[in-house]
Formats: C-alpha cells, structure tokens, sequence
C-alpha cells in the first residue's frame, strides 16, 4: 500500500485554548494512539488533502520535528458541520508483525457482457474491511466482471486471497447485473433456447407422425 508523510510538530499543551490557537492558525491538531502512549501534534490542514479528500487509501508516516517518525493509518477525523474544516484528526500507530484492520475500495475491471445485453451493474460493497499486516495491504481489491452475465453476483469469496482476511461473511455481495426493460437474452442463453426449440419442435412432428400410422393402421376396412 502506497504511504504519504505528514510533517507535524509535538503539542505541549492540550486543553481548549490552545487547539483553538492551532485552528485560528490553520493547523489540526491530532493525535496517535496504540503506542506505549499517546502522541498530540499538529499539523498544517493543506497536508491532509492528499489523505482526507481522495478515494483511495493509505498508510502514513507521521514525521515530527525532534526526527520521531511513526507508521500509522487514518482511525477517525471531525469536520466542522458548516464549514467543513478539519478539527481534528485520530491515528492509530501500526506496526511491521501486527495485523491492523482496514476498509480497502473496490475497483471493478472488464466490460460484462449482461451490461453488453442492456443489463445494469450494480455495485454493493464499495469497500471491503479487511485484516492483515501492514506489508500486505492491498491499493484496492480488483473485481473482475467479464464473465457476469444478467443476474449474475460476484461474492466476497470471488477476491479471497492468502495475502488477508476479508471481515464479512462469505454471503456478502459486491455486485450484480441486473435486469432492466432495454435488456435482451445473451447470445449462449438464445442459442439454447432456439436449440430447445428444434428439438421440441422436431418430437411434436415425430409424434404427429407416429399417430397418423396408427390411426391408418388402426382404421377399419370395407366389407
């Protein structure tokens, strides 16, 4: 999983006034948990933009003035309910032979042939909570579509991998092809059916056949 830095500075002081003079001076203040104890810093709001406002993510660095640098990932973060500012970011501290539970995107890949047919893909699970060590955190989990045809469903199991643990049960949809009025049969599937088709069509005719002989068999002759 690719990783970003945030450069940050040590809090000496936690207490109301002083987060309030970092916001006022346009820094966040933040904290890092799961260490022997907690970290307080702060750190400029223009560094989150890269972690905060993106779909995709990542494992950060938190690099601090006196050389203190901490693996840590993204736990919690307050936006400001009118503006939207951050006030105020939570990380949790990682480590190399530690598991860490994250939520990994999706990313659907391939043209399905059921959306070809006037099908509708329909994404359930945009993302997916795995475990895992931190060396073997997926970008994204890579779903594969080509081989959906109308109502079919991919399942968690479709992206099982030895590299994590997938933290929902095996029953879980990621997506489907759906229905819709514009969708027509796919090819295979019309192939059958015709198929089907001939072969009912050519025992109807063999049993009419059939039953003409033994009605000309069976008919009585003149005295």
């Amino acid at each position: 999983m690719k990783s970003i830095t945030i450069n940050g500075s040590k809090r000496e002081s936690v207490g109301k006034v002083a987060t309030k003079a970092l916001r006022n001076a346009g820094k966040v203040p933040c904290v890092v948990y799961g260490g022997d104890e907690p970290i307080h810093f702060s750190a400029d709001e223009r560094v989150f933009k890269n972690l905060v406002y993106t779909p995709d993510v990542h494992t950060v660095v938190v690099a601090l003035e006196d050389s203190t640098k901490v693996a840590v990932i993204l736990q919690d973060i307050q936006f400001h309910p009118v503006t939207d500012r951050i006030l105020h970011v939570d990380f949790y501290q990682i480590f190399d032979d530690k598991e860490v539970m994250l939520e990994i995107p999706v990313r659907v890949v391939g043209t399905s042939q059921g959306v070809l047919n006037g099908g509708v893909l329909r994404i359930v699970s945009r993302k997916l909570r795995i475990k895992a060590i931190p060396a073997n955190l997926p970008d994204f989990i890579e779903v594969d579509i080509t081989e959906m045809k109308i109502g079919d469903k991919k399942y968690v199991t479709s992206v099982a991998s030895e590299d994590f643990n997938i933290l929902h049960s095996d029953n879980t949809v990621i997506c489907q092809v759906r229905t819709s009025r514009t969708a027509i049969v796919d090819e295979v599937e019309e192939e059958e059916l015709e198929g089907e088709e001939g072969e009912e069509g050519t025992e109807g005719e063999e049993g009419k056949e059939a039953a003409g002989e033994a009605t000309a068999t069976e008919a009585p002759t003149d005295k």
